[in-house]
């Protein structure tokens, strides 16, 4: 169980770092507070039914978002 958790912190780790490497941070900067913090949170947390929440986005409309800053979607 334990090389289970330890196997699956490390790809989140590097889907992270695929996340932010990949992502137009000009752009991000650019948004209105309330998208650059939800965009910065998908980036930094995967989690993208949040993320969509948190920018008052519906899903399409956040997945949109995020391929306008060059943010992959990695599962």
């Amino acid at each position: 169980m334990e090389e289970k958790l330890r196997k699956w912190a490390e790809l989140e780790r590097e889907a992270r770092e695929v996340r932010r490497r990949h992502a137009d941070w000009d752009f991000i900067e650019r948004q209105p507070p309330r998208l650059r913090a939800a965009l910065k949170y998908y980036i930094e947390t995967g989690d993208i039914r949040r993320a969509a929440k948190l920018a008052g986005l519906k899903l399409e409309a956040f997945r949109e978002l995020l391929r306008d800053a060059n943010v992959p979607v990695v599962v």
